[in-house]
């Protein structure tokens, strides 16, 4: 934000006035939500707890404590970009949170914020009965990492693989798996779905992926937000089901004979039923809906 700009705000002193204005700026901007918060309030506690370098969870002492002018500068600058180019707070900040986790992000991949992650700290119970039975993982499409470093922390005795297209990408999931201290436990390949593995030399209890599976029609109406992610890990095709279809047909190769497929689709259920009727997955519920992610045994995929 320009200093003239800047200046244009030396009534706000406290946290608590900062946080007022960030509130009404985000909603006169009218930006849009799902990449980490869903609301200005908590978006804008965020910005500018990080801003200060405070703890995510500790606003009540600070409310109404007043801030230095290059504080000020700073958050209004993070404000501005937020509000006037629309760039994600996880892009701004180069963090993103999953399941009380941090990952490092930049606009090489896309802000994690998978269901998939809620089921993986249950350990995929009832699912998968006795977690030490899961020995070996795959994370397709990985992206910055955040799933396979999930699995790896919900299944101790686990090795994962983890496979990306995109070298860029693969460069900040390596950062977080060295940030996590998982290189023994964590392997990352690069390569569409399965094409830099040997089904010959490792197959798995449990493969996970969450896919581009982001329709055609709804790609050209996404908000100028997710435009900042990388499209190459957004859009699915013309139903959003191209990598799906390839990742069905070629996963039984992959899995064990007991071994099975936890794949997310999003909002996109009707495609996935109308692309592959004869499929009967188990869908499974988090909280935040009951039909954006589906299980799939090897047995049912094989048939």
């Amino acid at each position: 934000m320009p200093d003239s700009a800047v200046s244009d705000c030396p009534s706000l002193h406290t946290l608590r006035d900062l946080l007022r204005y960030a509130v009404s700026r985000l909603r006169e901007a009218d930006v849009h939500f799902g990449q980490g918060t869903d609301n200005a309030w908590d978006e804008a506690v965020y910005l500018l707890l990080h801003s200060l370098h405070l703890p995510l969870d500790q606003l009540e002492p600070f409310l109404d404590a007043r801030v230095l002018e290059d504080e000020r500068k700073h958050f209004l600058m993070l404000l501005h970009r937020r509000c006037n180019e629309r760039i994600p707070a996880a892009y701004l900040t180069n963090e993103a949170w999953l399941q009380g986790h941090r990952f490092f992000v930049d606009d090489r991949v896309i802000i994690p914020r998978s269901p998939i992650s809620e089921l993986l700290t249950q350990q995929l119970e009832p699912w998968v009965p006795d977690p030490t039975d899961i020995h070996h993982v795959l994370d397709c499409c990985t992206g910055s990492g955040c799933l396979a470093i999930l699995a790896a922390l919900a299944f101790e005795q686990a090795a994962i693989d983890a496979t990306d297209l995109s070298a860029d990408a693969l460069a900040v999931a390596r950062q977080n798996v060295a940030d996590y201290g998982l290189q023994d436990r964590i392997r990352l390949h690069q390569g569409s779905l399965f094409a830099d593995l040997d089904p010959d030399s490792r197959r798995y209890d449990l493969i996970i992926c969450n896919p581009p599976y982001v329709n055609a029609e709804s790609m050209r109406s996404l908000p100028q937000e997710f435009q900042h992610e990388p499209e190459l890990a957004l859009a699915g095709g013309p139903d959003g089901m191209d990598l799906v279809g390839t990742l069905l047909e070629q996963a039984p190769r992959y899995l064990k004979d007991e071994g099975m497929l936890i794949l997310e689709i999003g909002h996109e259920a009707h495609h996935f039923v109308a692309a592959f009727p004869d499929l009967e997955p188990m869908w499974l519920a988090t909280a935040e809906a009951d039909d954006q992610i589906l299980l799939l045994t090897r047995s049912q995929l094989v048939s």
